[in-house]
């Protein structure tokens, strides 16, 4: 019996170790976008759905204002992060990055916006690699640029060993700060030899350069919530201006020069009436009758 017992704890103890997960990093990633979304926001999504690996794209949304559903649909679908794209009147985008369920959330305005398909860079990488982040020495100059850091770095960093991904790093993502707003690009790691570099020597051998793939994109941080998707404010932007405003203002534009300009031709016709004056006897009407 004792022999049998044994053998027994020792399937149990194989089972057990084959069933244990020794991964630390367990990050993953819920990709959505709303309803009413356009061809080229959608094959942004599209995109960075091939940049991280780890991630899971989900359907439509159809509701824009109860946005607390998605940390149920990141329940669901086993995920403790989230990019969601709201899309208004079609034209302005909001990306919304999300650490689920508890938080934080941030909102951006997404502008300067270049597809993969638009750009055709000359730079490739394999599809499912990992890839460096790289991070802009600002992001350590204010409270709220550190918190953005930490959100990107667990959102975009592709766990290793995770599902798709594949074991090689040969890109690298870049966040710099510049005008106080967010720009992504996405490089190729590219070591130089006699095929791609012109003038090669043996000194260069084992020197690397970086080629951009892309996309590329820009991030205006409008509003930091401590909750996921909504709660208290962390941090607002000042400087935001909402994209409506600068429609309104540049209409507002449009018609003021409208208006100056037939002000101008009602004060041209009144001139030119008032330089006709009037009729003596010896004027051509009279004379020549």
């Amino acid at each position: 019996m004792a022999s049998v017992f044994k053998a027994a704890e020792k399937a149990v103890g194989s089972a057990d170790k084959k069933v244990k997960d020794k991964r630390i990093n367990k990050q993953r990633v819920m990709l959505l976008a709303s309803r009413g979304i356009v061809f080229r926001y959608r094959h942004l999504l599209t995109d960075l759905e091939g940049l991280l690996p780890h991630s899971k794209k989900d359907s439509k949304l159809d509701t824009k204002d109860n946005l607390v559903i998605l940390n149920e649909l990141a329940d669901l679908n086993n995920c403790n992060n989230c990019i969601f794209f709201e899309v208004r009147k079609r034209k302005d985008l909001y990306l919304w990055m999300s650490k689920t369920p508890n938080g934080p959330s941030v909102k951006f305005h997404v502008q300067n916006l270049h597809t993969m398909d638009e750009l055709k860079m000359t730079g490739n990488c394999l599809k499912g690699s990992r890839h460096i982040l790289s991070f802009d020495k600002t992001f350590d100059s204010a409270p709220h640029w550190q918190l953005l850091k930490e959100l990107l770095s667990q959102v975009f960093n592709v766990p290793k060993g995770s599902r798709r991904s594949k074991p090689f790093i040969d890109h690298v993502l870049t966040f710099s700060i510049v005008d106080n707003r967010i720009w992504f690009r996405n490089y190729q790691v590219v070591e130089k030899n006699k095929d791609n570099t012109p003038g090669f020597t043996a000194k260069d051998k084992g020197d690397v350069s970086l080629v951009e793939i892309g996309p590329r994109f820009c991030l205006t941080v409008i509003r930091i919530f401590d909750g996921s998707f909504g709660g208290p404010t962390v941090f607002e932007n000042p400087e935001f201006v909402h994209p409506n405003f600068v429609r309104a203002a540049q209409l507002k534009e449009q018609k003021a020069k409208y208006q100056n300009r037939q002000a101008a031709i009602s004060e041209r016709k009144v001139r030119i009436k008032e330089s006709e004056g009037q009729e003596g006897e010896l004027s051509n009407k009279r004379v020549f009758q």
